[in-house]
């Protein structure tokens, strides 16, 4: 069985969207694939060429005034030396966010990750749950209970810390790990099929 290797390459400002970034390796990884955790302020060489050999790559960043950090918008303008060699064309991509308000403009954030996925040339793998928590029967903790369709979105009060990331949310980004994993072994599975 082929196995897919998954980077995670996020900026968490206080902590809540590495916890994220942490449900998302659980879930990539319980789908058997290889994963990596790249911070995005930090990178090395070494991380960069991890990127580079990745089949998928999942974007995540805390929502700051209806975008994603400025830190991980510094790392989108270097990815442009891997923009003019093709060097992530044909990956997959999705992504995650945190923001202190339950809409906070996370849409935004999450359309922000997947503008600079197809100008890579890479395939976007959404979240692919119906929304949660939208009727009298549901609950706060369904999967998708902030109802977003293009990636995780998480919502976290702003006067605490990352142990109060909702179970909720978690869960629904420990699913889009799985989701991307599962989906690249499919996409993987396909071109070797027909022997791309």
């Amino acid at each position: 069985m082929i196995t897919p290797v998954v980077s995670i390459a996020y900026h968490s400002g206080y902590g809540h969207t590495a916890v994220l970034a942490e449900a998302v390796r659980r879930g990539a990884a319980d789908a058997g694939a290889t994963v990596h955790v790249i911070k995005v302020d930090a990178l090395t060489e070494a991380e960069w060429e991890l990127l580079d050999a990745s089949d998928a790559i999942v974007f995540g960043s805390p929502t700051y005034m209806g975008t994603a950090s400025g830190a991980f918008h510094q790392f989108a303008e270097a990815t442009s030396k891997r923009w003019f060699t093709d060097a992530w064309q044909d990956k997959l991509a999705a992504g995650f966010t945190n923001s202190g308000s339950k809409s906070g403009d996370k849409g935004h954030t999450l359309q922000f990750f997947q503008t600079l996925a197809a100008q890579h040339g890479m395939h976007w793998v959404n979240l692919g749950l119906k929304p949660g928590w939208n009727s009298s029967t549901a609950s706060e903790y369904d999967l998708n209970r902030l109802g977003f369709f293009s990636g995780a979105g998480a919502q976290t009060n702003s006067d605490e810390g990352p142990e109060a990331v909702h179970k909720a949310d978690v869960a629904t980004a420990e699913h889009l790990g799985r989701r991307v994993a599962e989906t690249t072994r499919v996409f993987l599975s396909g071109k070797a099929a027909v022997g791309v």
